[in-house]
């Protein structure tokens, strides 16, 4: 009768570990696209690193759980929480309702500015510059915009009726415009100042903000634990010696370099 009783309850115990996908509770799995430098991606050692990384164990660290960094593609991230996947996003994806139709964000704890990459030769014929405004823009009739699909680079162009292109990607977006099939991509700071990089003698920067985007951290609907928790998080960050300023203190000048006009201020949401 007792082996009886040991085989039941190791039985059970089988079950319900398969019944958990036998996963570690104390594990926060954080999905992110390790594409995005330098908020998301990967070290020369292919480890997970940037600012959304340190972002990440910094929560993990608060909560006193272990942080499981889970690449994954920025448009399969909120399947992926929803399915159970992962735990929260923390991807610097944008706050919009749209989204908050599928998932609960926190409050925004980053802003990502958008602003615009431009064909050089198009900005050439229509008096664009680094200093003209969303308006000058918008302004223009014969105006292609590229975008990615369900991001706010596709969104934004379509609540003021331009066309845009979807492209499947962030790099042919890029190569779009430096190739002028399209003539504007907007997106945040990195991408944008990244693509110019890549292509100076063919793009230029405009630095007006076409749409200031809040970041949030998401999570499934309905779990409202850790959504608190989070939030708690991020009330901290802007306390001294809080996250903001030790992610100034690692990635300011490397901040600097990428944009040249600003710092890491530049992402730091304020109300």
């Amino acid at each position: 009768m007792k082996k009886m009783l040991i085989v039941i309850a190791l039985s059970i115990t089988v079950f319900v570990m398969a019944s958990c996908g036998g996963r570690d509770e104390n594990v926060l799995r954080v999905g992110m696209d390790l594409g995005y430098p330098p908020f998301e991606t990967r070290d020369n050692n292919d480890e997970p690193m940037g600012i959304s990384v340190d972002v990440a164990y910094m929560l993990g660290e608060y909560l006193g759980r272990e942080v499981e960094i889970v690449d994954t593609d920025f448009g399969s991230l909120i399947p992926a929480l929803n399915s159970g996947g992962i735990d929260v996003i923390i991807a610097s994806m944008s706050k919009t309702e749209s989204r908050m139709q599928s998932i609960d964000f926190s409050d925004p704890y980053f802003v990502f500015n958008i602003i615009s990459l431009v064909n050089a030769d198009f900005a050439n014929q229509n008096g664009i510059t680094p200093d003209s405004t969303k308006e000058d823009l918008l302004m223009l009739d014969e105006i292609e915009f590229v975008g990615l699909s369900g991001q706010v680079s596709a969104t934004i162009p379509e609540e003021y009726d331009k066309e845009v292109t979807i492209a499947t990607n962030l790099g042919t977006a890029i190569l779009g415009v430096a190739q002028g099939s399209s003539d504007v991509l907007l997106m945040s700071p990195m991408p944008v100042t990244n693509g110019n990089r890549a292509h100076p003698e063919d793009t230029i920067v405009v630095w007006d903000v076409f749409d200031p985007s809040p970041i949030a951290m998401g999570v499934r609907q309905g779990d409202d634990e850790l959504l608190s928790q989070i939030n708690a998080f991020i009330a901290t960050m802007s306390e001294p010696g809080g996250a903001y300023e030790q992610l100034h203190d690692k990635w300011n000048e490397h901040i600097e370099g990428l944009l040249e006009r600003y710092g890491f201020e530049y992402f730091i949401y304020e109300d």
